[in-house]
């Protein structure tokens, strides 16, 4: 009797001893599910939004992913595709590094993606397609509010309206940056990039650094609010319906190894703005290659203008090469 209680125990005790892990097994799978929202995915191919929008489980618009996404969190593209609109109210970068074409299609007077951040949010978009599809395609990028947008390897064309938009108030004392880089712009019917943001005492502060802006209807890049400082380098604005380059209303704009050719008006023009150019190349421009009314131009000495309008320029000067 005594040698079977033994063996009872025994086996009780290899038992619980096997049971006992589960709960623990269970605690670290869920809690590594948990940081797989702070990298969410989509898919066209196999893509749901009822699903999660984990790796294996994608979602198949960026919004839906959005809103499963934590903040300071990021959205992956797993294959070509359209993703559809989206609006973004956090922290967040949207990422397609190669898999091929993937973005949003606009129509119907939307906007392709808007960003309306907090204060402190900061937006990143890289590797994506903004496209009107021929039937009232609205805007491609607005970016209303939030601490930054950075948009790179991006393609925004065929819009009926602009087709990058900067339109937000800045925050009273505030400062909000705005970076532009490797992105095709062309084929709006509006602006290629129109830089207008809101406020009286904060800045705006926006680089284009290898931007190309092509057949607009309107302006190549069109800066206009006194709180607006741009600089462009190794940027090009062609074929554009207006000016490839504009600054008005007492904005800023600087710009380096840039090039603005065969725009119907002008080059570069300065309208009661401020300008600074280095390295430019403006030729072919049908009214003008650099104009300016009532503004401070300075020129470096070392740039190529066909036309340029100096009798315009009152407080245009030369300055020697920095």
């Amino acid at each position: 009797m005594t040698h079977i209680m033994s063996a009872i125990i025994v086996v009780l005790f290899a038992l619980c001893a096997s049971v006992t892990p589960a709960p623990a097994q269970v605690a670290r799978t869920s809690a590594a599910s948990d940081p797989g929202l702070a990298r969410t995915y989509v898919s066209s191919v196999n893509g749901n939004d009822a699903n999660d929008c984990n790796r294996l489980t994608p979602c198949r618009t960026f919004q839906v992913a959005h809103d499963k996404t934590l903040g300071n969190g990021e959205i992956t593209v797993l294959d070509p595709g359209g993703y559809g609109a989206v609006a973004i109210t956090k922290t967040l970068s949207i990422i397609n590094d190669g898999v091929g074409e993937a973005g949003v299609l606009v129509s119907g007077g939307l906007i392709g993606i808007t960003v309306n951040g907090g204060p402190a949010d900061r937006v990143s978009l890289r590797g994506l397609t903004v496209k009107g599809i021929g039937f009232g395609g609205g805007n491609g990028i607005r970016f209303n509010t939030g601490l930054s947008l950075t948009v790179e390897n991006c393609a925004v064309r065929n819009h009926t309206g602009d087709g990058i938009q900067m339109l937000g108030n800045v925050p009273a004392n505030g400062r909000v940056t705005f970076v532009l880089s490797n992105t095709f712009v062309a084929d709006n019917g509006g602006n290629g990039i129109l830089i207008q943001p809101g406020g009286t005492t904060g800045n705006l502060s926006a680089v284009l650094n290898r931007v190309e802006m092509y057949n607009n209807t309107a302006n190549g890049l069109a800066v206009t609010s006194p709180i607006a400082f741009v600089t462009s380098v190794d940027s090009v604005a062609a074929f554009n319906g207006f000016s490839g380059f504009s600054a008005t209303n007492a904005s800023f704009l600087s710009a380096k190894r840039s090039t603005a050719v065969y725009n119907r008006q002008n080059g570069f023009i300065a309208d009661h703005a401020v300008g600074e150019f280095s390295e430019t190349t403006a030729l072919h421009n049908f009214v003008s290659d650099l104009a300016c009314i009532a503004a401070a131009v300075t020129s470096y000495g070392d740039n190529v203008a066909g036309i340029p309008n100096i009798a315009n320029c009152p407080l245009f000067s030369s300055a020697p090469k920095l």
